[in-house]
């Protein structure tokens, strides 16, 4: 049915990486909402009416506001289209993150809304009647919303869509929350006691819950997160590919909306090399990126020495000291400036944001066991901190 659904629909389904193809995916899972959350409001508001239950038209309000965020989701995706211009040289794509803020709030307020509802009609009960309509149209509603959950999980995942996985996500929380209304209905009818307020009550909070998550994740993105492991050990195997590379470090990944991925990189090369030939090494790889993977790279060269075997071994030694405080950090940029009286010993160490020990402990540290191998080495330390997974 998937297939059958974007083969009819969506023009070049096949090519998921091209931004307008990605466009039109997120447009028609839109539009799928719409249409299905609009055909289960006006199922359930008429039977919540007709049979006096407050958790049917709670529900019902509930599939109201899924079709709101089907409508934010579809014009977000539009707008997210848009091309760069002079104030937004970055592209739009980061507005699909901002519908799927909107609709989040929306998810929530309406969930509070119908606590208060439900509240009310616990303090002041009103039998609702048991029908077998009732009943049917609960279950044909679980049925769709399931149906909508499998659709936009396919849909997320085909294009890449944090905003639609959530959907998915809510879609999944609705059948629950219909199902629970449907067990009220049938528990009321079977024992008396009368749980529609109840019931009310429950899917008012699956709504309020699931607004707040997608409040969450729909934020992440908007704050800076960082690059998946995948992508970074992706994006290091590639450039240590290339002959001349001799290391990368201080990888930076911005994200301004999918597929608009911008990144910066330190990569090493022996400063013997004439400075021409890295030069177009580092000119390579970057347009590599852009025409392969659609990343904005930009490359600083770092030279290192490589011939000086006194440097060379030095820089095994501090290694080594290093690799004894904690195998998380690494080294990079060594070098050392020899005197007569002292030298210079210049490098960076990279640790994690959640590394146990502060910058001027870890500095401490390590310039205490670099003086064990000689007082006159003097430890120029840099601690720069990672925003990247490690590869």
């Amino acid at each position: 049915m998937f297939q059958f659904l974007i083969r009819c629909f969506v023009k070049d389904y096949q090519k998921t990486d091209d931004s307008t193809v990605r466009e039109r995916y997120g447009k028609f899972s839109g539009a799928v909402g719409i249409v299905t959350n609009i055909l289960l409001f006006f199922m359930k508001i008429t039977t919540g009416i007709v049979f006096h239950s407050i958790a049917i038209t709670a529900d019902a309000i509930n599939n109201l506001s899924d079709s709101g965020s089907a409508v934010v989701t579809l014009v977000g995706f539009k707008l997210a289209g848009k091309p760069a211009d002079e104030e937004h040289p970055y592209g739009h794509a980061r507005i699909e993150y901002l519908s799927g803020l909107i609709v989040s709030f929306v998810i929530l307020m309406v969930g509070f809304q119908l606590v208060q509802s439900s509240f009310d009609k616990i303090m002041n009960p009103v039998d609702a009647e048991f029908s077998l309509v009732s009943v049917g149209v609960l279950l044909l509603s679980a049925l769709i919303k399931l149906w909508q959950c499998l659709f936009y999980k396919k849909v997320g995942k085909t294009i890449g869509s944090s905003t639609i996985s959530a959907n998915a996500a809510d879609s999944l929380n609705d059948v629950f929350a219909t199902l629970s209304v449907l067990a009220g209905i049938l528990i009321t009818y079977f024992t008396g006691f009368n749980l529609d307020g109840y019931m009310g009550v429950i899917v008012a909070l699956f709504i309020m819950i699931t607004g707040v998550r997608l409040i969450v994740e729909t934020s992440n993105p908007l704050l800076g997160m960082a690059p998946s492991k995948e992508l970074v050990d992706d994006i290091y195997a590639k450039i240590m590919s290339y002959d001349g590379i001799l290391g990368i470090h201080d990888l930076n990944v911005h994200n301004y909306g999918p597929m608009r991925c911008f990144a910066s990189v330190h990569c090493e090369v022996s400063a013997s090399q004439d400075i021409m030939v890295s030069h177009d090494i580092i000119d390579n790889i970057e347009r590599d990126f852009l025409q392969e993977k659609g990343i904005h790279l930009v490359i600083h060269l770092d030279p290192i020495v490589t011939d000086d075997e006194r440097t060379n071994q030095l820089k095994k030694q501090v290694a080594e000291i290093i690799r004894s405080i904690s195998p998380e950090i690494s080294m990079h940029d060594f070098r050392v400036v020899w005197g007569t009286t002292h030298s210079n010993l210049i490098f960076d160490i990279c640790v994690s944001f959640a590394f146990p020990m502060s910058d001027s402990e870890l500095t401490r540290r390590i310039t205490e066991e670099v003086d064990k191998l000689d007082p006159n080495y003097f430890v120029v330390l840099t601690v720069d901190h990672s925003y990247v997974p490690e590869p």
